[in-house]
């Protein structure tokens, strides 16, 4: 049987609930960050000029399981 699994997290960030896959998700200390934080975080960083973070392509799609 196959599905399908999500992560149901607060944002280290924001503190907003968000749903992400669980095995590429972004986080930082092991707590998920939600996409409008990663993006604001990357966004400041390239500004500095700084590496931004990777965003997985599928962070914030469910993970197929088996």
């Amino acid at each position: 049987m196959s599905g399908y699994e999500l992560l149901m997290a607060a944002c280290f960030g924001c503190g907003r609930l968000f749903a992400s896959n669980p095995a590429h998700v972004p986080s930082y200390e092991n707590q998920p960050i939600c996409r409008n934080c990663i993006t604001l975080v990357n966004t400041k960083r390239r500004e500095q000029g700084l590496p931004e973070w990777p965003i997985h392509p599928d962070a914030y799609e469910p993970e197929e399981t088996l």
